[in-house]
Formats: C-alpha cells, sequence, structure tokens
C-alpha cells in the first residue's frame, strides 16, 4: 500500500487500498476497487487530492505507520460536531473534546511513529476539522518525545484542537488567533495555557508573527509546537509538498519562525519519507521504502528489480538521492 496523489493514479495497475469518503464519510469506493474515469471525475470535483492505493510495487507495505483511518475519521467527526455546535450554541463541549483527545491520545501511546493522512484525502468541506486532528496528532507525537506529564499534554492537545476556533468568527487570517483566544478564555473548562496557544500559534520567534509580534521566549513552548505542527500539516495537506521537501522547509525555519529547540525535536518526531515512496539510491537503482524502524531518516527499502531489502541504518554509503514520481 502507498499514499499517491489522485494524478498519479494508473488505472490499470492499481486498486484502491483504503476506502475513499464523501463529505458526510460515507464510503465513495471501497477497499479492492478500481477507479473508474467517472469516479475520478467526482474525486476531482470533490477536490480529493491524496487517495492509498495498492499495485505490484507496494503488495507488502502495510503502512501501518500511518494514522488509523477509522479512529481519524471518528475523531474529525467529533470535532466538526463540536465546531458547529459552538456556532450555533456560543459555547463548547469540552467534555466531548477530552473524550476525542483521549482516544487520540491513546493511539499515539501505541505507536512509536505516527504519520498524519493529509487532510485532503477527505472532501473540501470536512478539512478543517481533520486539520485540527493532524495538528492535535502531530502535537502529541512531540509531547509523547518530551516525556510531558498528563496535565500538560492535556493542555497542549486542547490548544491545538482548538486553534483555529477564530475561524467560526472571522474570515480574516491575521484575526483569527484573537477572536480565537476572545472566545476561548471566557470558558470555564478551557486553561490559560490551551487559550494562548490558540492566541499565540502564528506567532515568531523572530517577533515577526500576529497577532501581537511576540519574540523568542515571550511565545510559548506550546504555542510553538502547535504552529510547527500547523505548518507541517499544511505543507502536505494544502501545498501538496512532499514529505522530504515539508521537512526541508521545516528545517530552514529554525530561529526564525520557531526555536532551534523546537526545530530540533520535530525532526526527531516526524519522518523524512513515508512507507511507499520510490526512491532512487545513490547506486542509481530504484527501490520503494518499506518500513521505518530504529532511525526516522534511514528507513527500510527494497529494491525494486531484485526484491532485496536492506536498512540504510546498516548500508551507511548508501543515500537517497531522489523521489521518484508513481508511473
Amino acid at each position: 500500500m502507498k499514499l499517491i496523489t489522485t494524478d498519479e493514479y494508473n488505472h490499470i495497475t492499481m486498486q484502491v487500498a483504503r476506502p475513499i469518503l464523501d463529505k458526510y464519510q460515507r464510503i465513495l469506493l471501497g477497499a479492492g476497487r478500481k477507479i473508474h474515469p467517472k469516479y475520478m471525475e467526482k474525486l476531482n470535483e470533490l477536490d480529493i487530492r491524496y487517495i492509498f492505493v495498492e499495485d505490484a510495487e507496494s503488495w507488502d507495505v502495510s503502512l501501518e505507520e500511518v494514522a488509523d483511518m477509522p479512529t481519524w475519521i471518528d475523531a474529525v467527526n467529533e470535532v466538526k460536531e463540536v465546531f458547529e455546535s459552538a456556532d450555533i450554541k456560543g459555547s463548547l463541549d469540552i467534555r466531548r473534546l477530552s473524550s476525542t483527545i483521549s482516544k487520540i491520545e491513546d493511539e499515539i501511546k501505541k505507536r512509536k511513529i505516527l504519520i498524519p493522512i493529509p487532510t485532503t484525502a477527505l472532501p473540501s468541506t470536512i478539512r478543517r476539522y481533520a486539520h485540527a486532528v493532524n495538528v492535535t496528532m502531530i502535537a502529541l507525537m512531540i509531547a509523547k518525545k518530551k516525556k510531558l506529564n498528563g496535565i500538560q499534554t492535556h493542555e497542549l492537545a486542547m490548544g491545538c484542537v482548538l486553534h483555529d476556533i477564530g475561524k467560526n468568527f472571522t474570515n480574516i487570517h491575521d484575526d483569527h488567533a484573537l477572536f480565537g483566544f476572545d472566545f476561548l478564555r471566557k470558558i470555564r473548562e478551557v486553561s490559560v495555557v490551551s487559550a494562548h496557544i490558540a492566541y499565540q500559534h502564528h506567532e515568531r520567534f523572530d517577533g515577526q508573527g500576529v497577532p501581537r509580534g511576540l519574540k523568542g521566549k515571550e511565545v510559548h513552548e506550546y504555542a510553538q509546537i502547535c504552529g510547527i505542527a500547523n505548518l507541517y500539516d499544511n505543507l502536505i495537506s494544502v501545498e501538496g509538498t512532499a514529505p522530504h521537501d515539508a521537512l526541508e522547509v521545516i528545517m530552514t525555519t529554525s530561529g526564525t519562525i520557531f526555536s532551534q529547540e523546537t526545530v530540533q525535536i520535530f525532526v526527531e518526531t516526524i519522518p523524512t519519507y513515508y512507507p511507499g515512496t520510490r526512491v532512487e539510491l545513490n547506486n542509481k537503482r530504484e527501490g520503494i521504502i518499506t518500513k521505518i524502524n530504529s532511525n526516522l531518516h534511514r528507513p527500510i527499502v527494497r529494491y525494486l528489480d531484485t526484491n532485496e531489502e536492506l536498512s540504510l541504518v546498516n548500508e551507511t554509503t548508501l543515500l537517497i538521492s531522489k523521489v521518484v514520481p508513481n508511473s
């Protein structure tokens, strides 16, 4: 199995590996099906850009590192309903959000690595809520790496899942953090820390952010974590940036948008290449990444011509030269 863009889909060699859903989370196409050109037109209408497929190259790639689809979809639904209810009632169902966060935490606890599903695997109408879930998942992986305690982890997760709640009240990008903070600080069950994560997630370490232009240590550590998770998910989902390129972008932000410490721990949390990625090594041979083991940035690769599998951790002279587009 591998994750590809819809543009890379080959009707002859590929079939759907995970269900494709519509905006109501109903199954449009189930696993094992091929995508007829008419169905592909429908996916394009829904602006679905990523799909999970299987072909002869990726038959043995489990993608066990990728977030569990049912858990992810359930969390997206929960966040959607809480956000929509906030529009109507002017309040938040914090108990429900806490329950959702606990389920995400359980997913994180049982994994060494977790790769978020791009929000563009879903129709555009529900991506906002999937984005909130993805940012929370990434932040919780960082919290696990930092060994934050239960209270700290919950405050971070609550702030992350609500980081864009201000978009309920304004369409002006630079204002949504302020609107979100004004809303959250009136809710007794939301901690000051969680509210400030939403308030500060677009602040920059160099003082060039919004809404207040905070600088350096004035920006809360958890807001930096939320901000870097937010940027990464936007890169892979909205911009369609390949994961290895997205990680490069993140590294260029060290000391400007984010502190060096925040960038360093992010790099230690998120893998460079996802399993299923077709690559060319510096020996000019092509392979497919099958698994990530002890080193996030030195995966296991299987040669396409011989099916020989090797770990780049042990093959110190081999480097990934480039990613090869699916054909």
